[in-house]
């Protein structure tokens, strides 16, 4: 069987190359590393996971955690990272929060804490002190996907601010009647983005002087079927019917344009509809939405943290607090348009 000294000689370079090479590190010219690819791939030779544990006490792996796995946004934050990782040659191993919740405190006090990955990445997961202290005093970098983290690096957007724009789109097309469907608070959104997203709304409203009215707020699941029932009751009423909609998510906001048409409503002619994510889906739907392209943050996730392994941080300080602000962008599509003549 062939070994790291036999794929050295064939491609000319010395062991240590093509240790580097194989293990994914940029410090390896583009040319030796094609040569040290050829020479294993012609050779046969996998690069053994045991002995780069032994040499370098690194398991070449990263722990993901995250509240749900079969849900769009953490499936395809997942998605987005784990196509960094395996780039570089990493493992990921994911812990699911949604099959048992009470099974956290195992995770981040024992399975995170042992020498099988090397740094942790969460989605939607806010850590608390003893859990961050925890992957401190293992040196394991960690960073959070979703919202502020004190006393740690995050990357996420301004749920406030999306709220906001998504509103003042509404009303910039004139619309004075504006419902908002939100989220329903759970261990899902420990960040409070449903409450932050409907404050915007409420800011943007507020700045405009327009009045907010109970009927016209609803909460439910990041759901298309909830999304579909809440609007149906909200436009039911055609006397006291929004002309407008704001969704908290794409997923709402689908479920809100089928209601509207089982209704006999058109959209956008006599209601506008508008969420926040830039859901896969939301181009067949044609909806006007605010894109925080989930998987790329993944991948800004995944490469940030490759960065600190790789990085001369990891010893003194391998976690410290520091939020960097994912952009968000306005998406217009055919889901919204100035309201009928007659509700202006």
């Amino acid at each position: 069987m062939a070994g790291i000294f036999d794929v050295a000689k064939l491609a000319g370079v010395s062991t240590a190359t093509v240790s580097r090479a194989l293990a994914g590190k940029d410090h390896v010219s583009a040319k030796a590393r094609e040569k040290v690819e050829a020479a294993a791939a012609e050779l046969g030779y996998v690069a053994s996971a045991s002995a780069y544990t032994m040499a370098t006490g690194r398991a070449r792996n990263i722990g993901v955690v995250l509240p749900h796995v079969d849900r769009w946004f953490f499936s395809t934050c997942l998605l987005g990272a784990e196509n960094v990782l395996i780039e570089h040659g990493y493992d990921l191993t994911f812990y699911n929060l949604g099959s048992k919740p009470e099974n956290r405190d195992r995770i981040f006090s024992e399975f995170l804490l042992r020498k099988r990955v090397d740094a942790v990445l969460t989605i939607a997961v806010r850590l608390s002190q003893e859990e961050l202290r925890n992957l401190n005093l293992m040196k394991k970098p960690f960073i959070g996907i979703g919202g502020p983290i004190s006393g740690a690096r995050s990357l996420a957007m301004d749920d406030f601010a999306a709220g906001k724009l998504a509103t003042e789109h509404l009303i910039a097309l004139g619309h004075t009647k504006i419902g908002n469907i939100g989220g329903i608070g759970g261990f899902d959104t420990e960040f409070n983005q449903p409450l932050l997203r409907r404050s915007g709304y409420e800011a943007a409203m507020d700045a405009a002087n327009l009045e907010i009215k109970k009927s016209w707020i609803a909460e439910t699941t990041f759901s298309i079927d909830h999304g579909y029932r809440v609007t149906k009751q909200m436009l039911g009423d055609p006397r006291n019917a929004p002309t407008a909609i704001f969704c908290s998510a794409d997923e709402i906001a689908f479920g809100a344009i089928i209601a509207a048409k089982d209704l006999g409503m058109r959209v956008p002619e006599d209601v506008s509809i508008i969420g926040i994510d830039d859901h896969e889906m939301s181009e067949f739907f044609g909806l006007t939405t605010i894109s925080q392209d989930v998987k790329g943050q993944g991948e800004a996730a995944a490469k940030m943290l490759l960065d600190l392994l790789n990085g001369p941080d990891l010893g003194e300080a391998v976690n410290i607090e520091k939020r960097f602000d994912w952009p968000i962008e306005l998406t217009v599509r055919s889901s919204t348009a100035r309201p009928p003549a007659t509700h202006r």
